[in-house]
């Protein structure tokens, strides 16, 4: 009988552009959302080869994943909020 493979875990990238798509379906803007990751998913995100360089930004002191601000460590589980 053959072993079966590990499940292969999504990207942080397709996870949470995922869930980004569906809360601003539901309504919320982007500007509200943030997310706030695990140190190891903001490292994946950062060296994600299959993102355009559209979908990740620096600017002024902050890291924004497709326009969400994104706030690295201090989660045991990286989330997306959407709600202050």
């Amino acid at each position: 009988m053959k072993a079966s493979a590990p499940p292969r875990h999504r990207s942080p990238a397709v996870r949470f552009r995922e869930q980004i798509e569906r809360a601003e379906a539901d309504g919320v803007a982007r500007e509200t959302m943030t997310l706030r990751l695990t140190y190891r998913d903001a490292s994946l995100l950062k060296r994600d080869r299959a993102l355009c360089v559209s979908d990740i930004n620096f600017a002024d002191g902050v890291m924004r994943f497709l326009g969400v601000r994104v706030e690295e460590g201090g989660v045991p589980e990286s989330e997306l909020i959407t709600s202050s």
